[in-house]
């Protein structure tokens, strides 16, 4: 019975190979037997069928030249009148941009060969052609430097995807995903879906909400995480586990961050804070390695108050220097008022910029008066070449104080002092942005350049000022440095938490905590952050539960996919490296989307809209 039902499957293949085979005059064809990417000079004289879209057509009268894309490449047709057949040199005049088309015909060696593409060295000529469908003119051109801008190319995504640019993007993520998979495989993680409609619960950012038809009056929310389903998969004993997924959060949008965005989200029980830095920072390393061919050397680490203090940020860019000199002791008590009123003053010392123009001087206050950065001006020193100074605030300090500042800056003669002064924490914040600006315009923030950075020992808890309460810096269940447990009844705004996070270049690519997983510390820190314990059992007490059940020692931590695959491709934006992103209004412009649903189906909702 086998032997006769492979004979009898046998002959299906060969008949359909035949029609196959057979069939490119009849119309239909096999599409191809080679990608318009790969075929080299070795492939002369070879009968190839060839199929994709039309980039560009050069009509010379007798000749014609087509330009064939794929995903793959492109390859150079030629169609010449006497050797190509009747029909396919009518066709080949009909083309337009983005045509589909399929040709066979006979690999040849190029007269006029280029480097610029892969297949140079060869072109097609053309024996027969057809169209397979006709094309609109695009709405810009499909080509790397491309016409069409930003919200033109997000409508016609579809199209912008065709542009080597975007593609490579594409494929980068998926190598990037590829490789991350290869590497906790080996590191036995197992990968496990969580549920995507989960509970709504009002800490961190906005959730997105969604309706329950069976149950009336009730609501789902997309998950911003799968935090609690990762530490009962640690109660379930799944030891480590990992999962590339999507997240949602209703929050303002910027280049690096959109509505829905994808997670590396990974757990392990059993494990200190050391464990996972060794494992992750392991992961970091063969994904530059792998797909960059980048070696990265053991990451650096600062503790959360250096950066702050050193940095003005808790994501601190390391490729250059210009780290802060508090100035309060050399610059106040000396009738400058600005100064003496301020709660810091603090400055940067800019290498070999001791020759900025006033005009360019000027260009740097406006900066930071800027609404985005709120300073309410900036006061500069230069240390000229021949041991003078030069300052905006001459009239209120000699030579000698000047001095003093630039010694404590370590500055040179050419350096330049950029000094802000106010209340801490809004000065600090202005000085990194003004700190980060100089790095862009003196060129040292070089996207080939990649320093990563573990920042460790957060804050477990931030006061709001509009609440009257502590909120969690990261979230609920990350656990407070052991030696500091003491503190939370006494002092809990000094508590620090077991938490980390990598960055690199100035961007946060992932962070985590080792967790609470005992249950008296968790109430404990559900107290602290003004849960009544009818509240903290309604939004988890599902979590309270399973720890009853013996909860082993736990912690994880989540890599923002989008912003690694950005870093690793060179970019700032994370949206060129989603195929099908939201703009800055959250809105999906190619499908229009958010969109107006029929009062129908709004009806079986139970909901009733009052605009």
């Amino acid at each position: 019975m086998i032997n006769k039902f492979s004979e009898y499957f046998s002959l299906v293949i060969g008949a359909v190979n035949c029609y196959f085979c057979n069939s490119f005059s009849r119309g239909i064809t096999m599409y191809r037997t080679h990608n318009c990417g790969e075929l080299r000079i070795s492939n002369v004289g070879e009968e190839v069928t060839l199929s994709g879209w039309v980039q560009k057509v050069r009509n010379k009268g007798g000749m014609i030249w087509v330009d064939l894309r794929d995903r793959y490449g492109i390859t150079q047709l030629a169609l010449e009148e006497g050797v190509s057949s009747f029909e396919s040199m009518e066709t080949a005049k009909k083309l337009g941009r983005e045509y589909v088309i399929s040709v066979k015909g006979q690999v040849i060696e190029r007269f006029s060969k280029s480097n610029k593409i892969q297949t140079g060295d060869i072109e097609i000529k053309v024996s027969e052609l057809i169209i397979l469908n006709e094309a609109l003119t695009p709405p810009f051109t499909i080509e790397d430097e491309t016409d069409g801008g930003e919200e033109l190319r997000m409508k016609y995504r579809y199209l912008d995807i065709r542009r080597n640019p975007v593609r490579a993007n594409l494929e980068l993520r998926n190598k990037v995903s590829f490789e991350t998979r290869q590497y906790l495989e080996s590191q036995d993680f197992l990968e496990v879906e969580t549920p995507v409609l989960i509970k709504s619960t009002p800490e961190g950012a906005r959730d997105f909400i969604v309706p329950s038809r069976m149950n009336p009056g009730e609501f789902y929310a997309l998950p911003q995480s799968p935090q609690t389903f990762k530490q009962l998969l640690m109660v379930a004993g799944m030891d480590r586990y990992y999962q590339i997924v999507k997240c949602f959060r209703d929050e303002d949008l910027r280049a690096d961050r959109q509505p829905e965005f994808t997670q590396i989200d990974c757990e392990m029980s059993f494990v200190s804070q050391e464990d996972i830095i060794q494992v992750f920072e392991g992961l970091t390393k063969h994904l530059f390695k792998s797909v960059l061919n980048v070696e990265l050397p053991t990451f650096p680490r600062m503790s959360y108050n250096d950066a702050i203090r050193l940095y003005g940020s808790d994501k601190p860019d390391l490729r250059f220097d210009m780290q802060f000199i508090e100035l309060n002791d050399v610059a106040q008590n000396q009738g400058f008022k600005v100064f003496d009123s301020a709660e810091l003053i603090v400055g940067i010392n800019v290498k070999e910029c001791a020759t900025y123009s006033r005009k360019q001087l000027d260009k740097v206050t406006d900066f930071v008066k800027r609404p985005q950065i709120g300073a309410n001006g900036l006061i500069y020193v230069k240390y000229n070449e021949d041991g003078t100074f030069k300052s905006s605030v001459d009239k209120f300090f000699l030579p000698d104080v000047l001095k003093t500042w630039a010694e404590k800056a370590q500055a040179k003669p050419g350096d330049l002092l950029l000094i802000l002064a106010g209340e801490a924490v809004k000065t600090r914040a202005q000085m990194n942005e003004l700190r980060l600006h100089m790095g862009n315009e003196l060129n040292l923030r070089d996207a080939n350049i990649f320093k990563p950075l573990w920042v460790t020992d957060f804050p477990l808890l931030e006061w709001d000022e509009e609440t009257e309460r502590y909120h969690a810096m990261h979230h609920p269940f990350t656990s407070p440095k052991e030696e500091d447990i003491e503190k939370m009844d006494s002092n809990p705004g000094e508590v620090r938490a077991n938490a980390y996070d990598l960055c690199m270049n100035g961007v946060e690519l992932g962070g985590g905590s080792i967790r609470i997983f005992n249950k008296q510390l968790q109430k404990r820190m559900f107290d602290l952050l003004g849960f009544t314990e009818e509240e903290a059992k309604d939004q988890f007490g599902f979590l309270m539960n399973a720890f009853e059940y013996g909860a082993p020692p736990h912690g994880g931590l989540a890599f923002g996919f989008d912003r690694l695959c950005a870093m690793l491709g060179g970019q700032d934006s994370i949206r060129d490296f989603i195929a099908f992103p939201k703009n800055n209004s959250g809105r999906d412009v190619m499908i229009n989307s958010p969109a107006v649903i029929d009062n129908k189906q709004l009806d079986e909702l139970n909901i009733s809209l009052n605009l």
